[in-house]
């Protein structure tokens, strides 16, 4: 049976551009069909603006700092409009870039909401599409619970584009979103309350983490109320009542929901063909992608494996190796560096102490919390903290955590330590780079309980 195309991927974000690139690259005919901008959530909407909003909110606390080190700024002033109006040039800059790196690639881009017809067949503004496979990578989408009055509320989607910050805005959520937009709000300057209904942020996280973490954004000045939900947002003349589930009334400017996202299945037509979903409407792969079709497969935030942009990547180059380059590859996806882009930022790899315990190890836990030396001068009281994990029994270092400035940055490095099994000895044997804040993780001579 001939083919219109050897491979057809459904969505244009992160996982599908890399798949549809590679793919190509290995010989084979490839279109991808996107309904909206190219580049998916992450470039669009997502971990790109995000982060230039995170740069833009640090500036205040620079500021600060500055006056330890001799410094006078004066007169600084923010103005939101400007920050949006770069922020949307950039990411149209990078869309551009996407759509050359795919043309580049011979990949023919069709812009339009593909629809899956059966196991080899997509239908695209009423004509049918034909492909030996297809590649279903169209992300997630926020949800938000049906609450009265939810319809006065905005995602993180509508965040990048609101036209003027409020002087208060309640951030309902936990997770990565919700802790790192509260850090951008407050640090632009609005009243930032953080509603989350478990017992503390960052569920899954280190406990200890989750806790410092808590406890410097409390600091910072963001409020935040745990074991708390909202039942009810009322429009006011002058912005918005929420009622929470206690009864308690709350005024505020804006309400922000980042209670997660969920895949963006619905509609997609997966059933015509018989994919087999989840009870969030996840897909449902196998190691190398594969739906229970063989003729169709999904990677990204669509499948809910691991909802980050390097693992949709990464399943998205093994797809390709996979089917176009006949060199099976299958993702791990047990050992993930992570960093949440809250402030101050958390990086983090493998166990956490807790999960590390439940898993059955005997671990030795080493740690400290500090004032990083920037902070002496500046007064700054914000404090890092640095902490490892590792097994009694062979000296692999299970976990590695780190709450503080660059910890992003630094936890890209240990990942690379880490998922080779690097030890505590390993570590010990490594010198240290002096003077940083990195270096407490190479110098640790007692785990906790030890004298």
């Amino acid at each position: 049976m001939s083919f219109d195309y050897d491979l057809f991927v459904i969505g244009a974000g992160s996982g599908g551009v890399r798949a549809a690139r590679m793919s190509a690259g290995h010989g084979a005919k490839v279109a991808v069909a996107e309904e909206y901008r190219v580049g998916g959530t992450c470039v669009i909407r997502g971990c790109v603006p995000k982060k230039l909003f995170v740069y833009a909110s640090h500036f205040a606390e620079e500021f600060e700092d500055a006056a330890g080190f001799g410094w006078t700024v004066a007169d600084a002033k923010f103005d939101w409009p400007t920050l949006v109006k770069n922020k949307d040039a950039e990411i149209d800059r990078l869309n551009s870039i996407y759509i050359k790196n795919l043309e580049a690639s011979d990949v023919e881009i069709l812009q339009g909401r593909a629809i899956v017809k059966d196991a080899n067949t997509v239908t695209l503004d009423g004509h049918d599409i034909n492909a030996k496979y297809i590649l279903v990578a169209v992300g997630g989408t926020p949800f938000m619970p049906q609450i009265e009055g939810i319809e006065h509320a905005i995602s993180s989607n509508e965040a990048f584009h609101i036209e003027e910050l409020p002087q208060h805005i309640i951030v309902v959520g936990g997770g990565y979103i919700a802790v790192e937009f509260a850090g951008i709000f407050n640090g632009l300057g609005v009243d930032t309350t953080l509603v989350y209904r478990g017992p503390q942020i960052l569920r899954g996280f280190d406990n200890e983490v989750r806790d410092h973490l808590a406890a410097e954004m409390a600091m910072k000045g963001v409020i935040i109320k745990t074991e708390s939900d909202i039942a009810a947002i009322t429009k006011t003349a002058n912005g918005y009542t929420v009622t929470y589930q206690d009864g308690s009334t709350q005024n505020t400017g804006l309400v922000m929901y980042a209670t997660g996202r969920v895949p963006m299945t619905e509609g997609l037509g997966l059933e015509n063909a018989g994919v087999e979903l989840g009870a969030k409407g996840e897909i449902k792969v196998d190691a190398y992608s594969k739906t229970n079709i063989d003729s169709i497969y999904a990677v990204g935030d669509v499948t809910a494996r691991a909802e980050l942009t390097p693992v949709a990547i990464r399943e998205g180059t093994a797809f390709a190796e996979t089917l176009f380059n006949d060199n099976p590859l299958a993702v791990d996806h047990s050992i993930i560096p992570t960093a949440v882009f809250s402030q101050p930022p958390v990086g983090t790899v493998g166990l956490g102490e807790e999960a590390a315990l439940e898993a059955g190890h005997e671990i030795d836990v080493y740690g400290a919390s500090f004032r990083p030396m920037k902070n002496t001068l500046s007064g700054n009281p914000e404090k890092t903290l640095m902490k490892l994990i590792v097994d009694k029994d062979d000296d692999k270092v299970l976990g590695l955590h780190i709450v503080g400035p660059d910890s992003g940055e630094m936890i890209q490095a240990f990942g690379v330590a880490i998922t080779m099994g690097a030890t505590k000895a390993q570590f010990d044997a490594t010198i240290a780079v002096h003077p940083t804040a990195a270096e407490e993780l190479v110098t640790f001579k007692h785990p906790r309980g030890d004298v």
